[in-house]
């Protein structure tokens, strides 16, 4: 079937407008089948799509589902930054503050016009953190191609999870995030073994410089996405845990090595049910093809 009225959205923006996420937004079918949604993001040539439901969710919530070429993702971090930049740019107001039904949760968006791009945020909710075991360690350290002299000297590996779990991988620096070269049939595998949504490779923030990552998921049909927004979430709870503080703001710059800088923001914060944290980014939105 065809889609009328797909619209590009460059999601997680650098500040300066550049870059960013090329994620397809639409207005969902009810006649659709999931195979004619998966074929969204090919047909727009991007990785991603969202398909905006129309009417509310008996809490409140606008339905908005996303979809690789293969599969339907239960959330997307920078597909909720392109949906919500959508959204407000249907309206005349200059802020958006709403709710979001994605993957059975509903949760707070808001989302502001600015000078080079729509700023959105969406609160993420808890993130369960664990260490993995030893074996699936080594099994996606080996898959992505690293040894022992890349990793953190201080850092480890965490699984985190605000739904679906994926492993944090930390490197020592920018050179060894560079070199990062993964096996992608045997990180398929080692994901689908131990039920990982994908990699997230990353230098941590130091003082002012952001911090740097990429993010594997060939087991979702990406094998290297150019912003994972739900990942750096993921990165400030567990760096908050880490450090043993109360709250943490992040920002991570991602996408350099596929030609497009994109930069994701995240903040994270104890509360009596754990860590929850806040996810954010710049939109700008391209038009419709």
């Amino acid at each position: 079937m065809s889609w009328p009225g797909v619209t590009v959205v460059d999601a997680c923006v650098r500040r300066d407008g550049r870059g960013g996420s090329p994620t397809a937004v639409t207005d969902d079918d009810p006649a659709a089948t999931d195979a004619d949604r998966c074929a969204v993001a090919a047909a727009a040539g991007t990785s991603h799509a969202a398909l905006l439901g129309s009417g509310r969710t008996p809490d409140g919530g606008w339905p908005v589902r996303f979809f690789t070429a293969t599969a339907e993702l239960s959330g997307c971090g920078h597909g909720t930054v392109a949906a919500q930049a959508v959204r407000l740019t249907r309206t005349e107001l200059r802020e958006l503050y709403d709710r979001q039904h994605t993957g059975g949760r509903t949760f707070d968006t808001v989302a502001i016009r600015r000078p080079v791009g729509i700023e959105v945020w969406f609160d993420q909710g808890l993130v369960a953190l664990r260490h993995p075991a030893p074996d699936e360690r080594a099994a996606i350290v080996a898959a992505l191609g690293l040894v022992a002299g890349d990793l953190h000297p201080t850092d480890a590996p965490r699984i985190a999870a605000p739904g679906a779990p994926r492993m944090l991988v930390p490197v020592r620096d920018r050179p060894a995030l560079l070199r990062v070269r993964p096996h992608l049939d045997r990180l398929t595998a080692a994901c689908t073994r131990y039920g990982l949504l994908g990699c997230f490779v990353y230098v941590p923030p130091a003082g002012d410089r952001p911090g740097a990552a990429r993010m594997f998921a060939p087991a979702i049909g990406v094998d290297e996405d150019v912003a994972n927004a739900n990942s750096t979430g993921c990165l400030a709870a567990h760096l908050l845990d880490a450090t043993g503080a109360r709250t943490i703001a992040i920002e991570v710059e991602q996408g350099d090595t596929l030609g497009r800088p994109a930069s994701v923001l995240a903040s994270a914060r104890r509360v009596p049910a754990g860590i929850t944290t806040r996810v954010g980014g710049l939109a700008v939105v391209r038009g419709g093809r």
